[in-house]
């Protein structure tokens, strides 16, 4: 769950980056950061928060030069850490900063192997400096000189796919030398590109989703291919190079489910158009199983559920009404110990407006079910504000399994579908009735929105991992580094709250 841009640009790029990730801020809330370059230096801030609140004016000015990177970020592994905040930074060869959206599956062996074989030092505990590493490694295998040609870059993101597993969409800047972006084999990460033709010559980005492009003046050009490597130099020419032996393009389902905005198209698939298709065939799927007058209204979970639901109650002549009104002025909850805080943090966001519920059978329509408890505060909202009965749909299949290429996902147990039937969850969301999306629908309308898509990347609803080494084992130190981060965390939540109460009473 992050966003990144690359730029090249004729004049400075800072605000056009900075423009840029605040159309990409849906992909991450936690950090975000620019890294500039003029001469031969980078200049670059990065901190926790929010874009508008992570650069000032003063941290714009001091971010000069025409050529860029920016990233914003929600970690989906090492820790919140200010210090793992994007871009990195490594000074050879060249001098690199790079940003990263994915998850390396890999990362705990490439750090043992930096450190033994390739004698690096790793600062964090982010894949994302382990990538920066390794690619910084075979640069400088590939180099000898100063010189560095785009045949020899190409070979370098080469040797890096032999090596890197996982899902990966970088952007990356080499001093003195131009930009570079690069995606996994596998494609399971979106990067597209963009141009933009102005009276000092012709300029570019790249960027996680095309609503990046589009909102900055930029002409969406293409998708970058899975394994393929762009190289931009400073004069603004353009290479290009498949760098993988076998590339499939696997795009991951959840972007249309949920993460990606619904302006965007993301591997020459429009995320509305499938999200339509998703209310379509869950339309068909409630027609199966409820007979006409067990349901009045469709209502659904702002935001990303609406194409949905609007095309479900299109399909079956129901009516659609806003029955929740979403906060949207409220940040990000700071993550506190406890169900209790999380559920005052779901009616902070969300309030319901008791008049379209009153006497009613509601459909309740949402993107996805994760851990379930949003969907049961959800549920006891329609109930006191007067509905009859209400039911619950899904727009995506039920998530069973932990997604490991680069969006935050709980661990098995955290999830509501793992180990439950659907009459299980059903109970534990306290619906009437509950109806899931089938895994072969979902596909399907993500497919039917473009016909070239063979494949979709959906782990987290199937179990099956594309890349081949996730293993129960993984999965199982997966989940128990998570669950010790967690805990830290707690310590830290509880820490504080002693803290401020033990100041309140001096």
């Amino acid at each position: 769950m992050c966003g990144i841009v690359g730029v090249v640009s004729k004049n400075p790029v800072n605000q056009l980056i900075y423009d840029a990730l605040l159309l990409l801020q849906h992909r991450g809330q936690d950090a975000a950061g620019i890294a500039t370059s003029h001469g031969n230096k980078f200049a670059m801030h990065k901190a926790n928060g929010l874009v508008r609140d992570v650069f000032r004016t003063r941290n714009m000015r001091s971010l000069p030069g025409n050529i860029g990177i920016g990233q914003v970020r929600y970690p989906t592994a090492g820790s919140t850490s200010e210090e793992e905040a994007q871009p990195f930074y490594v000074n050879a060869p060249f001098g690199i900063v790079l940003a990263h959206n994915g998850n390396l599956t890999n990362a705990a062996e490439l750090k043992v192997e930096l450190f033994k074989n390739d004698y690096r030092h790793l600062n964090t505990d982010s894949d994302s400096e382990v990538l920066l590493n390794i690619l910084a490694h075979q640069i400088q295998e590939v180099v000898s000189g100063y010189s560095l040609d785009p045949v020899s870059l190409f070979r370098a993101v080469s040797m890096l796919h032999r090596r890197v597993r996982g899902s990966y969409a970088v952007v990356a800047q080499i001093a003195g030398h131009g930009l570079l972006a690069f995606r996994d084999p596998f494609g399971i990460r979106p990067l597209c590109l963009g141009s933009a033709h102005t009276d000092s010559g012709i300029e570019y980005m790249l960027a996680s989703e095309s609503v990046a492009l589009e909102g900055t003046g930029f002409k969406f050009e293409r998708d970058v291919a899975p394994g393929e490597a762009i190289f931009i130099d400073l004069d603004g020419k353009l290479y290009s190079e498949q760098c993988a032996e076998n590339p499939s393009l696997n795009p991951c389902a959840f972007e249309y489910v949920y993460l990606a905005r619904p302006d965007s198209t993301i591997d020459g698939t429009s995320v509305y158009q499938t999200r339509l298709n998703m209310g379509k065939y869950l339309a068909e799927k409630i027609r199966s199983q409820f007979g006409q007058g067990d349901i009045d209204v469709v209502m659904p979970i702002p935001d990303s559920s609406r194409p949905s639901a609007m095309e479900l109650a299109d399909c079956l002549n129901l009516d659609y009404r806003e029955g929740f009104i979403k906060n949207r002025y409220i940040g990000r909850t700071f993550m506190m110990p406890g169900q209790a805080i999380r559920k005052k943090s779901v009616r902070q966001k969300l309030n319901a407006i008791a008049s379209e519920f009153k006497g009613k059978n509601v459909l309740l329509v949402d993107d996805s079910i994760v851990r379930g408890t949003t969907s049961r505060e959800i549920v006891q909202m329609a109930r006191e504000s007067g509905a009859r009965k209400v039911i619950f749909a899904s727009a995506a299949p039920p998530v069973q399994f932990p997604n490991v290429y680069g969006i935050d996902m709980p661990t098995r147990s955290e999830l509501i579908a793992y180990g439950r039937s659907q009459d299980e969850i059903c109970r534990e969301i306290t619906a009437d009735a509950l109806v899931y999306q089938d895994v072969a629908d979902m596909k399907r309308a993500i497919s039917d929105a473009n016909p070239v898509l063979k494949s979709i990347e959906a782990s987290c609803f199937d179990g099956f991992y594309i890349t081949g080494d996730v293993t129960p084992d993984y999965l199982d130190r997966l989940e128990a580094a998570r669950n010790g981060s967690r805990s830290d965390k707690e310590d830290m939540v509880r820490s504080q709250l002693n803290l401020n109460l033990s100041s309140s009473t001096d």
